[in-house]
Parts: structure tokens; C-alpha cells; sequence
């Protein structure tokens, strides 16, 4: 639980998340799900924030922030404003909130098309999330989405990739600009 703390204090000084916002550190998420890039190892990590029943807590509870993994496991730091456009959230609204969690509808900036669904919920004596969306045509659980980046700038591609709900197969997708 300490770490976990440690890193709600990290994101907030770096204005990530407010401590405002009604969650308890001690029940956040600190990833959902993460977008890689080819470019490097660093990635954009999808936290959520939890009230004490693991329901989303505020009204915009999903927070993205990069994991620096280049300089050292643990570093993090926020989006710049110029990544935003390709890293970011457009829309986030709260579905559910309930005794042992809740559901978030979360659109991300470069993948409108595809709204996902978060779920939290109890896990022992800790809260989880899952995201969830249709992966090439198949209700799946998101893993990741990895961003192939084009030369000299630009996207390629983006390859979803996700287990299916219906028997845990691997599903991925790959989707042009």
C-alpha cells in the first residue's frame, strides 16, 4: 500500500490527479490498461481513481501519465499538452456506480471509434479495473494498444490487442489512420 500511496503523491505533484477528487490512494489503480509506442520503451499508463467501495471516484476518474521506463521502472511523468492529441482522453463519463464498484465509458482521442468500457470493482482486500472494448470484432478485454510510429512522423498503425470474454483467446487488431 505504500508504493501504491507514493505513486497517487507523485502523480498529484505533478498535477496529474487532484487530491479532490473524492478516491482514497490506498484503493486507486495505477494502470487499466497502457499504450507502447515503437519509438522507446516509455509508456502511457490509464490510472483510475477509487473511492473505498472501488467505484470510480469524481467525475473523470481515468487520468493517463507516462511511465518513463527508459530512465528507471518506477519514473513517471504527465503528458505534455502535445500529446494529448494522441495520448489523451476526449470523453469519459461515469455509467455506474455501485457497493463493490462501477463502470466508466472512456473514449480515447486517437481511437473515437472504439469507446471502452472500465470496470472496477473488489479484488480481496484491493480494487481492480478492466478495460473493455471490441477487438476485431469480438467482445475482448484490452491488454494494450501499441503504436506504430511512421517515418518521419505520423502513425502507421495501431495494434489492439486484448483476451476475448467469452474463452480468454488472444485478439488483436490492427487499424489504419
Amino acid at each position: 500500500m505504500r508504493t501504491k500511496c507514493a505513486f497517487w503523491a507523485v502523480l498529484a505533484a505533478l498535477g496529474l490527479v487532484s487530491t479532490q477528487a473524492g478516491g482514497d490512494a490506498t484503493h486507486d489503480v495505477p494502470s487499466a490498461f497502457y499504450v507502447s509506442k515503437s519509438e522507446n520503451r516509455n509508456q502511457v499508463h490509464y490510472a483510475v481513481r477509487l473511492d473505498d467501495q472501488c467505484a470510480p471516484a469524481g467525475a473523470a476518474p481515468v487520468q493517463p501519465y507516462w511511465r518513463m521506463l527508459e530512465h528507471d521502472a518506477h519514473a513517471t511523468e504527465p503528458l505534455l499538452s502535445r500529446e494529448v492529441p494522441a495520448y489523451g482522453i476526449a470523453e469519459q463519463s461515469i455509467v455506474s456506480r455501485g457497493e463493490r464498484g462501477g463502470v466508466v465509458r472512456v473514449v480515447l482521442r486517437a481511437l473515437r471509434s472504439r469507446p471502452l468500457l472500465l470496470t472496477t470493482f473488489a479484488s480481496g482486500q484491493s480494487c481492480a479495473a478492466s478495460a473493455s472494448l471490441v477487438i476485431a470484432g469480438t467482445p475482448a478485454t484490452l491488454t494494450n494498444i501499441h503504436v506504430q510510429l511512421k517515418w518521419p512522423w505520423g502513425v502507421a498503425y495501431l495494434l489492439v490487442s486484448g483476451r476475448a470474454l467469452s474463452d480468454g483467446h488472444p485478439v488483436s487488431e490492427r487499424i489504419e489512420p
